[in-house]
């Protein structure tokens, strides 16, 4: 099925809505339910289905006892939103601009590494979708495809890029330099994967994608790194695994190594991780753009705080000095508002949508975003709200 995208973003916010509107319909004149389901339980259940054990526990998973992954989806469930009546919610406006780039709404697709584990498509497909929506894709490092395919994918879609800090220099100066050539304009740097959590799901299958060269493409695109390499890859592809092993990541990187990132990109910068208030400051104070409260979804710290909770210190630490966005357990529209009220300016949304990628592709993708946004729409309209200005606090009840 081909997908246009929105001529422009007040034709995206209009159908927000209407998508509830378009499956009713569609059930009345072909008698038919819509392809994939509509709740985020339900989607994560189908997809299961499609995928390998494999692929399957190393996009679910978490660390240890996935005790932190329990705690995300309790801190959103822990708070209850007060609806307002009589207001008018007519026409609603969901729009903002974040860091330059402008979007329909506060939802950005979270970076999510090796995605050809869930779908032959990957990251094309979800760029794809993205683009049709007007939402911006932030490709990882760790994609399956380089960053310049996931970048023509997307067309004149919203694209940033995150990073995973490599140990060699001139493979990071190459990097930051194919992806301004690219098109993004967003640098996300991640903060909590120096090291790979204890993940027992993917320990028990002995499962690690990378070393199978799933989720390095970036690495064996670029000139830098193949120039440390004795051989091409593909005359040997351990060496060109071991070679990316030893330099993924650095765990030696102190607050005083951002200002090489800051002399080497030249747009905005969003610190991902955060989760203490004294580290947005730190933040701050480094010159960062902005920062994402997250705690990689529970993949990282078994028994780490809910993202959620710990969302108002961090935001009321840098106020407006710093955009605040929030990721780790979103599913749905509703939680998508608490996070707003909580603090944040946008928030992004991860496993849902590589769900929906294993189950069809761009056309899965682009459902389980619009059932999102639809829900987005349709949660703030029933709680007296028209813009997301509105939203603080008081639209939530006490713990």
């Amino acid at each position: 099925m081909s997908q246009e995208r929105p001529r422009d973003l007040a034709h995206a916010q209009t159908a927000f809505a209407s998508y509830q509107d378009e499956i009713y319909l569609n059930g009345l004149l072909t008698g038919e339910p819509p392809r994939f389901p509509t709740g985020a339980a339900a989607v994560e259940a189908a997809a299961r289905e499609r995928m390998t054990a494999e692929a399957y526990g190393y996009v679910a998973g978490g660390a240890g006892g996935e005790a932190t992954i329990r705690a995300n989806r309790a801190a959103f469930e822990r708070r209850t939103i007060v609806p307002r009546m009589l207001r008018d919610v007519g026409v609603r406006d969901l729009s903002c601009s974040l860091l330059g780039t402008e979007l329909p709404a506060p939802v950005l697709l979270a970076p999510v590494g090796v995605l050809s584990i869930a779908h032959p498509d990957a990251e094309p497909a979800v760029a794809r979708a993205a683009a049709g929506l007007g939402l911006p894709m932030v490709l990882s490092t760790a994609s399956s495809v380089p960053l310049e395919a996931a970048a023509e994918a997307s067309g004149d879609g919203p694209r940033w890029f995150q990073l995973y800090w490599p140990k060699d220099r001139e493979v990071t100066l190459s990097l930051l330099r194919r992806a301004r050539a690219a098109g993004y304009t967003t640098l996300v740097l991640t903060l909590d994967t120096w090291l790979l959590g204890w993940r027992p799901r993917d320990l028990d299958r002995a499962y690690l994608p990378f070393l199978q060269r799933i989720g390095i493409a970036n690495y064996l695109s670029d000139p830098a790194f193949l120039a440390g390499l004795a051989t091409p890859p593909e005359e040997d592809p351990l060496a060109a695994v071991a070679h990316w092993a030893g330099m993924f990541a650095d765990p030696t990187k102190t607050w005083e190594d951002l200002a090489f990132l800051r002399a080497h990109w030249d747009g905005p910068i969003v610190l991902k991780g955060v989760q203490h208030p004294d580290d947005a400051r730190r933040a701050r104070d480094a010159g960062m753009d902005g920062v994402v409260v997250s705690n990689h979804g529970g993949r990282q710290v078994d028994g780490a705080a809910g993202s959620l909770d710990v969302l108002p210190s961090v935001a009321g630490a840098v106020g407006d000095d710093l955009a605040v966005l929030f990721d780790s357990g979103v599913r749905g529209g509703a939680d998508i508002l608490k996070a707003l009220a909580l603090g944040a300016r946008a928030v992004l949304v991860g496993r849902p949508y590589v769900y929906g990628l294993a189950l069809g592709g761009e056309e899965g993708v682009r459902h389980v975003l619009r059932c999102l946004l639809a829900e987005l729409d349709l949660s703030l309209a029933p709680t007296g709200h028209a813009r997301l200005s509105e939203l603080g606090p008081g639209v939530l009840g006490t713990d």
